[in-house]
């Protein structure tokens, strides 16, 4: 799989409807893992979304629910309904996912085989979901310095691509780079 299939499927959402929910996302997407629920809360936190107040902590919610999952090795995700029924504005996404356009089609040429897959299986997952709620659970307090909480949210992301392509080297990557945000995280809360 591709980010752009993922960017894709949301851009169809988007299209259909005049907002899109959380629950509609899952439906479309809920057959391809954890990784693009990872991947589109944090890409959202990235992008000029995560700038409005109680949005990152929010999207960190609900990284912190899906990596649980994961942690736990369900194999199918659950959300609860009341995060089921929250959207967004379809204006809003596909405005987002016009700007990183860009970053997805490099992103899919530089990541389009599989590399050391045996790094985006259990127990390294186990590891990452716990890497992943602990960078999400940085967020809150990240959230009142700005653009403080990019750094989490960014080895959350990497972290996603590696799983949803199976790339062993770029799970090193974002599990390094998971190390160097803590980092960051400790340095700027101090």
């Amino acid at each position: 799989m591709r980010l752009s299939d993922i960017a894709g499927t949301l851009k169809e959402l988007a299209q259909e409807n005049d907002s899109v929910s959380i629950g509609r996302v899952l439906e479309k997407l809920g057959n391809r893992g954890y990784a693009p629920f990872l991947i589109v809360p944090a890409a959202l936190e990235i992008s000029p979304i995560g700038g409005l107040p109680g949005i990152p902590t929010f999207l960190a919610f609900i990284i912190v629910l899906v990596a649980g999952q994961m942690f736990l090795g369900r194999t199918h995700l659950w959300l609860p309904e009341l995060l089921r029924k929250r959207s967004l504005g379809s204006s809003k996404l596909t405005g987002t996912l016009k700007k990183i356009d860009p970053a997805i089609d490099k992103m899919d040429q530089w990541f389009s085989h599989e590399r050391l897959s045996s790094l985006t299986q259990s127990p390294v997952t186990n590891l990452a979901a716990l890497a992943c709620i602990l960078l999400a659970m940085t967020v809150p307090p990240l959230e009142f310095i700005p653009f403080a909480s990019t750094a989490p949210m960014a080895a959350i992301a990497l972290i996603g691509i590696a799983l949803l392509v199976h790339d062993g080297w770029l799970m090193l990557a974002a599990l390094t780079a998971s190390t160097l945000s803590f980092t960051t995280v400790g340095f700027l809360l101090n």
